[in-house]
């Protein structure tokens, strides 16, 4: 793709303009460089006024509430959001045309010139991409993230160097648009862990997992890949990619494998088989083995990147963890408030519950992604309360957890009703307890979010925000 700063009106349609990310940050790139650009999405201007509001003033055309093929057709360039099916009859429309369908990921690959590390996996990759970017700042101020935490990599492309490292967290449908293009081809790729999720838009797991591979495939010699020893899925992964393989695991690694390991709760690395085992995690201030195993990930990504062992120790230690993933964000009254509002998955709610000490007070539920929520009823035993949010895949927990006489309470549509049942139930076991050993509360779904709220950072914003009003 050439720079569109050299063809100003060339005509974009961006389908999905969002509240966040890719939509807005690929409309603002394009309407700035003089671009002829149609934003379509299929809200309304009430859902999207954050979005409109910073698009003021730019000379940009709005389909919204639907779209309109010959919006399609008639365009020289289409901007997809990664949410988008690429089945869709209005991509089909502009492809029968011969217009190119890119989304802001390729399009920021095509013109960006830094080196890219590239994060990808089921849960974790949130985490394990932010500690890689606050390592990398130690020893490259220029370093940007961005990808699927939020914030696209168009909105900081004009301000790179050649030289400035660029962490990209990588859904599975944005690899999925990416997948056979020769875009990416990271320095560096990492898979975290991989377990079943968006069945709801994958036909089976071995679908989902095909996308995610795409984050090493097209890597080259020379380049790093970094896998998950403890992830059967990732056993033969090497064989796939033509990159160097490394490995993490939480046992030590066998002597003719590289990669980190734990040793307790810390990281030890080793990146050759002559070398000395060096220490790179010694110490943390996030909760749960599953935010260890995460650190180990990103110490050893930033050890093949180049960043001394040391550096990476020290950071790593300071690392102070990623909104809505486990975050401690309010205490009152001898009760502790955790906002895991990306928690959208079973294993995922599991992992918040194995992490915090108990008594845990559960706040859960939402809408269904096609996903066993066996694995959620299980977990759910450790906590000493649930309080359950409406929606589709409470409809599918709460019959599990009756079945095991697991009491729960709701489910609430309204979430004040919901937050200050577990502020009531927080304090009745809160005054049973000893001075010092305190009551936790956690927003740790299990589930989409959508139906009550707009996306599970939404979800994470309003939760915070109802604590704060209700729990003193």
């Amino acid at each position: 793709m050439r720079d569109p700063a050299a063809i100003p009106g060339l005509r974009v349609t961006v389908m999905g303009l969002g509240v966040h990310g890719g939509g807005l940050a690929s409309a603002l790139f394009f309407a700035r460089r003089g671009a002829e650009v149609t934003v379509t999405d299929l809200r309304g201007p009430d859902a999207l006024a954050p979005s409109l509001e910073r698009l003021a003033g730019l000379p940009v055309r709005y389909v919204l509430g639907r779209h309109d093929t010959t919006d399609f057709e008639s365009a020289d360039l289409v901007i997809k959001n990664p949410a988008v099916p690429t089945g869709s009859p209005f991509l089909s429309a502009a492809r029968d045309r011969s217009v190119p369908v890119e989304t802001d990921v390729s399009v920021f690959l095509s013109l960006a010139r830094s080196p890219v590390i590239a994060v990808t996996g089921t849960k974790g990759k949130s985490t394990t991409a932010s500690a890689i970017h606050h390592g990398l700042l130690r020893v490259s101020p220029g370093a940007r993230l961005g990808g699927n935490i939020t914030v696209s990599p168009l909105e900081f492309l004009d301000e790179l160097a050649p030289t400035d490292p660029v962490v990209l967290e990588l859904s599975s449908w944005q690899l999925g648009d990416l997948a056979g293009r020769g875009l990416l081809a990271p320095r560096v790729s990492v898979l975290t862990v991989l377990l079943p999720d968006h069945l709801d838009r994958y036909p089976d797991m071995a679908a989902y997992v095909e996308d995610k591979k795409a984050v090493f495939r097209e890597q080259e010699p020379g380049q790093r890949a970094i896998f998950n020893r403890d992830d059967p899925r990732q056993r033969d992964f090497p064989a796939e990619t033509p990159a160097e393989p490394f490995w993490y695991s939480a046992a030590a690694l066998p002597g003719d494998l590289r990669g980190a390991w734990l040793e307790g709760t810390e990281g030890r690395l080793r990146t050759g088989p002559d070398r000395e085992a060096r220490t790179v995690l010694a110490g943390t201030r996030l909760a749960g083995s599953h935010n260890l195993m995460n650190l180990l990930a990103a110490g050893l990504a930033l050890s093949l990147y180049g960043v001394k062992a040391g550096v990476i120790a020290r950071a790593l230690r300071e690392f102070p963890g990623v909104e809505h993933r486990l975050e401690l964000f309010h205490e009152a009254g001898g009760i502790r408030y955790y906002d895991d509002s990306t928690a959208t998955i079973p294993h995922a709610a599991a992992a918040a519950l194995e992490a915090l000490t108990p008594p845990v007070v559960l706040v859960a539920g939402g809408t269904d992604k096609g996903l066993d929520y066996a694995p959620f009823a299980t977990a759910a035993r450790r906590a000493a309360a649930i309080v359950l949010l409406a929606g589709t895949a409470t409809d599918k927990l709460r019959p599990l957890l009756d079945a095991d006489g697991i009491a729960c309470e709701g489910p609430f549509d309204d979430l004040d009703r919901a937050v200050t049942r577990a502020v009531e139930l927080a304090r009745s076991l809160r005054a049973g307890r000893a001075t010092g050993q305190p009551v936790s509360v956690v927003l740790s779904p299990g589930c989409a979010s959508f139906g009550m709220f707009q996306n599970e950072f939404d979800r994470g914003r309003k939760f915070k925000e109802s604590v704060r009003r209700l729990a003193g």
